[in-house]
């Protein structure tokens, strides 16, 4: 897995610094194949994690709980969601892909391989 290790402050400050949580979200979400944004302790984000390490993707992981901003970026995501629980939200090829429920539906009806290889993330 591929964890940032800069804070989201230094990060949106060398990128331009962007203020609006909802346009840092979808600009973050937009620059790798497979963008994860999770809590470092949440079981479900750790689930997904361990899905996607273990079909050989690895996902860049944005935890929300290790960042300063990370709490504004959590109501966006509740936002675009329209649900009450942020984590975990998932993207693929920039293109939200939703929470663990989709996320496994989608592994379960067998769409979400064919994204993965879309956005560039899987090659066999």
């Amino acid at each position: 897995m591929h964890y940032q290790a800069e804070s989201w402050g230094s990060y949106m400050q060398s990128r331009g610094g962007v203020s609006d949580p909802l346009e840092r979200v979808e600009r973050l979400a937009s620059e790798n194949a497979v963008v994860i944004f999770s809590v470092s302790t949440c079981c479900m984000c750790h689930a997904i994690k361990r899905l996607f390490c273990g079909m050989g993707v690895h996902p860049t992981v944005y935890e929300l709980d290790e960042d300063p901003r990370g709490k504004e970026l959590e109501k966006a995501l509740m936002r675009l969601l329209g649900s009450s629980s942020a984590v975990p939200v998932v993207f693929i090829g920039g293109k939200l892909v939703g929470a663990m429920d989709r996320v496994m539906a989608s592994h379960i009806n067998g769409t979400l391989v064919p994204k993965l290889k879309e956005a560039g993330a899987l090659w066999l």
